[in-house]
């Protein structure tokens, strides 16, 4: 009878002992993972933070360059322009154009890029919605053409096209605002955009961009 209480005690005494094992093992599993999760969140706060962090630096900085005045612009005094809707030929004093009388018919300017000359008098009517036009001559060699391209698609607002007689390489003009530079990656193109696109000067904010007419 001994025997069999000793077994039993044996028995009950692995048992308790396997239970043991099992609730340390849960109880590190469980600090595991808390742990771990921590971590995480700690990690998703500090990248949040951290992103959110470079984003408001690039607003910071895109406002500073919009501020900033652009080197060598040319402005012109835009309440002296016209703003009417006209279907006859209108002779500009600038070239490109940056103002004046113009088609009742918009360019497209949502980042199109026309591969021929556009008729100023639909392109001046994108500049009245607030649009960018970007223009080069022959000037320019097909590698700056190709980077301006891409800048201009990844830019709502804007549109590009050839302008052989152009005094410049390369132009960019918003309502009664001219730079002429020489490469796509001088850093008043940039400071352009964003100044410009949809910027203070203007005459129609948030007239559409689409719906115009397109050429390519």
């Amino acid at each position: 009878m001994s025997g069999k209480n000793s077994a039993n005690d044996s028995r009950q005494a692995r048992i308790a002992e396997m239970r043991r094992a099992e609730q340390a093992r849960d109880r590190r599993n469980k600090v595991f993972t808390i742990s771990l999760a921590a971590l995480v969140v700690a990690g998703l706060v500090g990248g949040g933070g951290f992103l959110l962090n470079r984003e408001s630096d690039k607003k910071e900085q895109r406002e500073e360059l919009a501020k900033a005045p652009v080197k060598d612009e040319k402005s012109w005094d835009a309440s002296k322009f016209g703003r009417n809707h006209v279907t006859t030929a209108v002779t500009y004093p600038m070239k490109p154009p940056v103002g004046g009388d113009h088609n009742p018919v918009w360019m497209n300017c949502d980042g199109e890029v026309y591969a021929k000359p556009v008729p100023e008098v639909n392109a001046v009517h994108s500049l009245e919605h607030g649009a960018v036009w970007v223009t080069y001559s022959d000037k320019a060699s097909k590698d700056e053409v190709e980077k301006l391209k891409g800048k201009v698609e990844k830019t709502p607002f804007t549109l590009m096209s050839p302008v052989p007689d152009q005094s410049g390489a390369i132009m960019l003009s918003a309502w009664g605002k001219q730079v002429t530079v020489d490469r796509a990656g001088d850093p008043r193109v940039d400071q352009f955009l964003t100044k410009y696109v949809q910027g203070p000067q203007t005459p129609e904010p948030g007239a559409a961009c689409t719906g115009g007419l397109a050429q390519k």
